[in-house]
């Protein structure tokens, strides 16, 4: 099992230490100790709790029918535009999304700093990676 010391499950759910201890306290998670005797969550807890709980901005585009499971609303927070091309930066929640583009797809969805826009995303291969198991 899984289980996460308290200040990082409230690093990853963007809260701090001591609203994941009210959690603890309050039951939403179970109340654990590692083998050091410090307080621990359990990982596949604090992920249904991160699923049920995840903040997130409406969807400006919605109702929207797309193959791509991955869409990220969120605030364009910078952009970088040359004469054929575009980088733009959105900050989606705690996490930033950067997209390279035409500068004519840029100009056409009239993207500016402090647009809504959602990151719409689709990939045939995602890399995934894990801690050291040191950490």
């Amino acid at each position: 099992m899984s289980r996460l010391r308290i200040k990082d499950a409230a690093r990853y759910l963007g809260v701090s230490d001591d609203t994941v201890r009210r959690l603890v306290d309050n039951g939403t998670f179970s109340r654990l100790a590692d083998d050091a005797g410090r307080a621990v969550v359990d990982g596949r807890e604090l992920a249904t709790y991160a699923k049920a709980h995840g903040a997130s901005l409406p969807d400006p585009a919605a109702p929207v029918r797309s193959s791509a499971r991955n869409r990220f609303v969120g605030i364009v927070t910078d952009l970088v535009v040359d004469t054929v091309m575009a980088q733009v930066e959105l900050q989606c929640g705690p996490h930033r999304v950067v997209s390279l583009m035409s500068a004519e797809a840029v100009r056409d969805l009239g993207l500016e700093i402090g647009s809504v826009a959602v990151a719409s995303v689709k990939a045939t291969m995602v890399t995934v990676e894990t801690p050291d198991a040191d950490d």
